[in-house]
């Protein structure tokens, strides 16, 4: 584990104890929704964007200051994004669970992204309107997981498992994650490579669906990594520096460079032509 992350879970635990679990505002909130729209959303033909709202990070300091959260939704919806991921993490990132409801109000189903270490956080997320939440194997292990995965079912809500590794890519796997998160940044030094995810979404098993996260700025990464097999992507920073926010995420999801693209063959060298618009999972 990283220095920085030592720390984030070391002020999480401190948070945590000063923020009982309701679990009847969770049942409440449950009743309200769509079970699983989140996992429904990204596993839709085409390219899947989760645009995501955060205020700051550790690696990229300030992005925005008093985020207008139902403008930068709505702008999100309106460009075709699948799914808003909230970063709520208080202290390093500057969010709030308040964040998750405001968002909503786009109409888009919305994961909650936070240090997740116990069951107490999964309950407060749902009560404040998450439609999924974060793992993360770096933290928990495959029980660990597997019991997290569990209480989220029975409120309806999905799990988004997030590695780094092919350690962690067991974890998950070993979890039972329906979802897995392919993070292409680095965390012990912050650089990104995209090749991560090609790397690690091979492993992934058939039927699991298959989300890059990070360092996607451009058509051209959604087009390698569809290549790759994924059909569903993490995006934030890029989305958030743009001054249109709508035309930013529809540049990804209407990606003309990625109409066709080819598949080669090792053996032989010989490419396939796959139409835009295929559901990319492993298989």
């Amino acid at each position: 584990m990283s220095d920085v992350l030592e720390r984030i879970v070391a002020a999480t635990w401190l948070r945590i104890t000063r923020e009982p679990s309701d679990r009847a505002a969770a049942e409440r909130a449950a009743a309200l929704r769509v079970p699983f729209a989140f996992s429904a959303a990204l596993r839709r033909d085409g390219v899947n964007v989760i645009a995501e709202i955060k205020a700051a990070s550790p690696s990229a300091g300030p992005i925005l200051t008093d985020p207008d959260i139902e403008g930068i939704a709505e702008e999100y919806e309106r460009g075709g994004a699948a799914a808003i991921s909230v970063v709520a993490e208080p202290e390093f990132f500057g969010g709030s669970r308040q964040w998750i409801g405001r968002a909503r109000t786009s109409g888009l189903p919305v994961i909650m992204k936070d240090f997740i270490v116990a069951p107490s956080q999964l309950m407060n997320g749902i009560a404040a309107g998450a439609d999924a939440v974060l793992l993360l194997a770096s933290l928990l292990d495959g029980p660990r997981i597997r019991e997290f995965i569990g209480l989220l079912d029975a409120y309806g809500c999905d799990a988004l498992v997030e590695v780094h590794d092919e350690s962690e890519l067991e974890r998950a796997v070993e979890g039972g994650a329906r979802l897995i998160g392919v993070n292409n940044r680095n965390l012990r030094d912050f650089s990104v490579d995209l090749g991560t995810s090609e790397r690690l979404g091979a492993a992934i098993p058939p039927g699991v669906v298959k989300v890059s996260e990070s360092g996607i700025k451009r058509a051209g990464d959604v087009t390698r990594l569809r290549a790759a097999g994924f059909n569903a992507f993490l995006v934030g920073e890029s989305l958030l520096r743009q001054g249109d926010h709508s035309a930013a995420v529809r540049a990804l999801v209407n990606d003309e460079e990625a109409k066709h693209i080819i598949r080669f063959s090792p053996e032989d060298g010989e490419g396939e032509e796959l139409e835009f618009g295929t559901v990319w999972r492993s298989r």
